[in-house]
């Protein structure tokens, strides 16, 4: 399978190459059979890389050691659910997956372009296909996981025990995927604009595109803070390390381009900024995924780390002068049909709120690269701890709850006073009385005040906003409340599902400021049968057991639960000690619940049969891992295509021949 594997992946640089070259000539040789051709090849590539990442998975089931990446990212002992996982633990694999995703999202975007683009999308075709090519050949130059070993080993590594997790199924990919993914609405955008379609062909298939990559990063975050709050053991969900913070900023920048790109869509404005804002939005996915290929940035997501760091940083590069001077070669052509009419309306809300989304990636970016700039200035490197991260974006990102509450109950161009004030009355009546029953009984934290009263605000705006239009169905049409309900949704899903989406940002900031704020942290060393207590929770360690296995070591311990006496739950930690790694995984024991999660992790194993553990109480926690579904189900719905109802055919009044006039008697 090996040589198979290699083989499919010179046949797809081949072909990558050949459809971004023949592209580019047939649109200029004003040659379809060429652009065809082209077309087929880009089709055929994504075949050829289907086959190797096929062969790559059937290496690591058959365990074939030859291959010098399976047996460094697998051993015997490995159980076969994670061998999807091990596919892309390590750099060669990742790679593969990223070209393999990039080739599937270029042939659907250019099989289902709209025919509106049909001038543009020779050239759309050559930057998705440039960039596949880039890939391919780093992989299969540079990092090709189908090398040989000179020898062939009876066992491999093992994989890194922080991967044998279930959120690893989906956290790596969804992340992967939605970096990689940010190329197609940027392919759309600097196609149209070398074509000289500077108008708004190509918004419909750039947006929809923008909001599958902007679900795939969210979905990837929101995973890794899972992973990491379930298996890190110190009870935390976000450390905003650099490869943490190399995510978030493409997500921050594909956010603003898909507030952005509506307001372009329904008013014609905003043609520049939209083009800055997906090249913004790409040069950042660029870092991202030069800063897991060998960033000089240290971080704890070292799994995909290599000497690639230069090729990609040298891609990066080039990934943002060139498209910025096709920008600026195109500028005088870039005018919106419409100018902003008044700072109080949804354009210009739209507009702060991208300033805000920016102004949060270039604190990150900032934190991130300052090490870097310390150590080449000063032979010193000083790195960026959580509170100024914290300090700086903390209120930047309250600011961004505000508006996301204010935007959608602003009219359109501009609005007056009275209208303004009767749209926002209910949710800041609804935002106050959240803060003054808090602050009653007895929260006296500034920040966490703000932080409920913005979630309520954003909350009562929209349930008044789905009672509105669900009450005038009703009135209108007789529909019952719950019929009336869906079928206003189903209307205007765009809106709509914008609207679920923003319900699961709220869950995400009420996660966020009640652990942030009121979780309480203890660190005890207990023996067998002694309890200790963290706010009104009794917890008793009943024992430990060893388990041997082949290639690690095992320690259950059993801790039981109580509150005001009573038995709640008897729970189970695990703490698996890898001795060829010299690294433990853990297993956090946690009681979650709407209102607070307990939180209990076995940090150390002592000799004596002691234990150390970590115990937590986050607050509101719970409602950060429920947002992902509820965000899942908002995009899915904002996505659905609408059908498009043909107008009702008019009679023709020459079919009918007059008959006779009726009579007066």
């Amino acid at each position: 399978m090996s040589d198979l594997g290699a083989i499919s992946l010179w046949i797809a640089l081949a072909l990558a190459a050949y459809s971004t070259v023949g592209s580019v000539a047939g649109k200029l040789r004003l040659s379809p059979a060429l652009i065809e051709s082209s077309q087929s090849a880009m089709y055929a590539a994504g075949l050829a890389l289907l086959v190797a990442t096929f062969s790559l998975i059937i290496a690591f089931i058959s365990r074939d050691f030859e291959i010098a990446y399976v047996a460094a990212h697998s051993d015997l002992a490995m159980a076969e659910q994670f061998t999807w996982v091990a596919f892309y633990a390590g750099n060669e694999g990742s790679l593969l997956f990223i070209s393999m995703v990039l080739a599937i999202m270029s042939a659907i975007a250019v099989w289902k372009a709209p025919e509106k683009l049909k001038d543009a999308l020779p050239y759309t075709t050559a930057v998705l296909m440039l960039t596949l090519t880039f890939f391919v050949a780093v992989m299969a130059v540079m990092a090709n996981p189908f090398d040989k070993l000179p020898f062939v080993p009876i066992d491999g590594d093992g994989i890194n025990p922080l991967l044998t997790h279930f959120g690893m199924f989906f956290h790596p990919p969804a992340l992967m995927a939605g970096l990689i993914g940010i190329t197609v609405p940027f392919a759309f955008a600097i196609g149209s604009l070398v074509a000289g379609k500077t108008g708004d062909e190509w918004v419909d298939a750039g947006r929809v595109w923008g909001i599958i990559s902007w679900v795939l990063l969210a979905a990837g975050l929101l995973l890794g803070s899972w992973w990491a709050y379930t298996i890190l053991g110190w009870g935390g969900f976000w450390f905003w390390d650099p490869v943490e913070n190399a995510a978030f900023m493409p997500w921050l920048g594909i956010t603003a381009f898909i507030h952005s790109i509506m307001v372009q869509k329904r008013r014609g404005m905003f043609r520049m900024w939209n083009i800055i804002l997906i090249n913004v939005a790409f040069g950042l996915a660029l870092y991202g995924m030069f800063m897991n290929r060998g960033g000089s940035v240290p971080s704890v997501h070292s799994f995909g780390s290599s000497q690639l760091g230069w090729i990609f940083l040298l891609f990066l590069a080039v990934g943002v002068v060139v498209p910025f001077a096709i920008f600026v070669w195109r500028y005088p052509l870039l005018k919106s049909a419409q100018n902003l009419d008044s700072m109080l309306s949804r354009e210009a809300a739209f507009l702060v709120n991208n300033m805000l989304l920016l102004a949060i990636a270039f604190v990150t970016l900032w934190g991130t690269v300052y090490p870097l700039l310390s150590r080449l200035t000063n032979d010193e490197e000083v790195t960026v701890a959580r509170p100024f991260y914290d300090q700086v974006n903390g209120p930047l990102m309250l600011g961004l709850v505000f508006l996301m509450g204010v935007g959608p109950l602003i009219p359109w161009r501009k609005a007056g006073i009275n209208s303004l004030r009767k749209s926002l009355m209910p949710p800041i009546i609804g935002g106050l009385l959240t803060v003054g029953i808090l602050a009653a009984l007895g929260l006296h934290k500034d920040y966490a005040l703000v932080g409920f009263g913005l979630s309520a605000f954003v909350t009562t705006g929209i349930l008044m906003e789905w009672y509105r239009g669900t009450r005038s169905r009703y009135r209108s049409s007789g529909e019952n409340y719950a019929t009336a309900f869906v079928r206003l949704i189903m209307a205007n899903r765009p809106r709509y599902g914008g609207y679920i989406v923003h319900l699961s940002i709220v869950m995400v900031t009420l996660g966020i400021v009640g652990t942030s704020f009121f979780g309480v942290q203890r660190d005890v060393v207990l023996s067998p049968g002694e309890s200790t207590t963290i706010n009104d929770y009794e917890m008793t360690y009943l024992g430990t057991i060893e388990t041997p296995k082949s290639n690690r070591t095992e320690f259950a311990s059993t801790v039981q639960v109580r509150r005001d006496g009573e038995l709640l739950e008897t729970i189970r930690t695990k703490r698996v000690f890898y001795p060829s790694f010299n690294m433990a995984a853990t297993s956090a024991a946690i009681r979650s619940t709407p209102v607070e999660d307990l939180y209990i992790v076995p940090s150390e194993n002592l000799p004596d049969g002691n234990v150390g553990f970590r115990i937590l109480v986050n607050p509101l926690i719970w409602w950060m891992w429920v947002a992902g579904p509820v965000m899942l189900v908002g995009t899915v719905i904002a996505l659905w295509p609408q059908k498009i109802r043909a107008p009702a055919p008019v009679p023709n009044p020459r079919r009918f021949a007059p008959g006779p006039r009726p009579s007066a008697t």
